[in-house]
């Protein structure tokens, strides 16, 4: 494997006065080599951005990563995962790849099966560099993004996977005490200083903005898990899952808020439909997720436990807000993923033991 960032520097240790000119010729023959053979190298830093049907929105996310800054000894690509489009994304990018610096790849891999898990799950395996960054299609990254996400993860080498601080970009004004559901639509904000995710808090960043060890996800996460396949009513978690197993094979899971992101949210996204929506899938996810933290035998002895904590919840919500249960878009949304989450044991087994057609 040939390291791009290391090109330039080998020439110049062992070139002397006279062979100025070869190392000019040898220096412009890089973006060539990069463009032509790109599987044959090997990068610094990998950035991800699945998309489905994402033509338009994908638009602002490249734009972002062309003007990153502070990436000059960086050697970085972006990989543009298409997961079974009917719209323009493949010309979209082969357009993008016509102009695009050559120092940085921008390559397109297609993902046929259908689901946000199969893409990103692409994506890592094709990637040339240790360290990867999930970019949504709805991401737009700061300025210094790619910097301090490769930044943190050479200075942190121990730590497995890390999340940005992500922020809103709404379309309109998000209904009444968003806040107490915001982290559900990927919305991180956990201060400014870098912090670990303690297991026991039983909190962890969102797939959205993360950083991975691409090792630590290929040795821990297996390619077909249970969340990427959607099971009836809407479920979510499959990036929950994959962070999840990583923390359980010993790699700590850290907050880096110099990585900053705007997550787009369109109108539709604020509806009372959605959220209520959201919020069930996530519940309907609950059993599973809290069980990759128990070992296998222990995990019958805990379905009780969390389900009297589930039943507590949905006791003091009704008691608290009363009619806003009904009338107000949050507290409602709040309701069904206390709900979903008590019933997700028998979600969960109701799905293992559904014959396969």
């Amino acid at each position: 494997m040939i390291s791009l960032r290391n090109v330039s520097q080998q020439a110049s240790d062992s070139a002397l006065p006279s062979t100025t000119d070869s190392l000019a010729a040898l220096c412009r023959l890089k973006p060539l080599f990069c463009r032509l053979f790109p599987e044959q190298l090997s990068s610094d830093f990998t950035v991800v951005i699945p998309t489905y049907n994402g033509a338009e929105r994908i638009k602002t996310v490249i734009q972002r990563l062309r003007c990153q800054i502070g990436v000059h000894n960086i050697a970085w690509e972006i990989i543009v995962v298409d997961n079974n489009s009917t719209d323009t994304t493949a010309a979209l990018v082969r357009r993008y790849q016509q102009h695009w610096p050559k120092n940085v790849p921008l390559r397109y891999e297609f993902e046929p099966q259908q689901g946000a898990g199969y893409a990103r799950q692409r994506g890592i395996e094709k990637a040339n560099s240790p360290l990867v960054g999930c970019l949504d299609d709805d991401n737009l990254p700061w300025l210094n993004w790619v910097y301090s996400a490769y930044h943190f993860g050479k200075c942190y080498p121990a730590v497995g996977a890390y999340g940005s601080r992500i922020r809103g970009k709404f379309e309109s004004a998000p209904p009444a005490h968003f806040e107490r559901i915001a982290a559900l639509l990927a919305l991180t904000n956990r201060g400014d200083r870098s912090i670990p995710y303690r297991p026991e808090a039983k909190i962890l960043p969102p797939g959205a903005g993360l950083v991975v060890r691409r090792q630590a996800w290929l040795d821990n996460v297996p390619k077909e898990r249970r969340l990427a396949k959607k099971f009836g009513n809407r479920e979510a978690g499959e990036d929950l899952e994959a962070v999840i197993r990583i923390q359980q094979a010993g790699w700590p899971i850290w907050y880096n808020p110099r990585m900053c992101i705007y997550h787009e949210i369109p109108e539709h996204r604020l509806t009372r439909s959605y959220l209520t929506t959201l919020c069930w899938g996530i519940g309907l996810s609950r059993y599973h997720t809290r069980m990759l933290s128990f070992a296998r035998w222990k995990r019958p002895f805990m379905v009780l436990p969390y389900a009297a904590n589930d039943l507590k919840k949905i006791v003091v919500h009704l008691l608290r807000y009363r009619q806003q249960v009904i009338t107000d878009t949050v507290t409602a949304s709040e309701m069904r993923l206390f709900v979903a989450s008590l019933i997700s044991p028998l979600h969960s087994w109701y799905r293992l033991c559904k014959p396969k057609n």
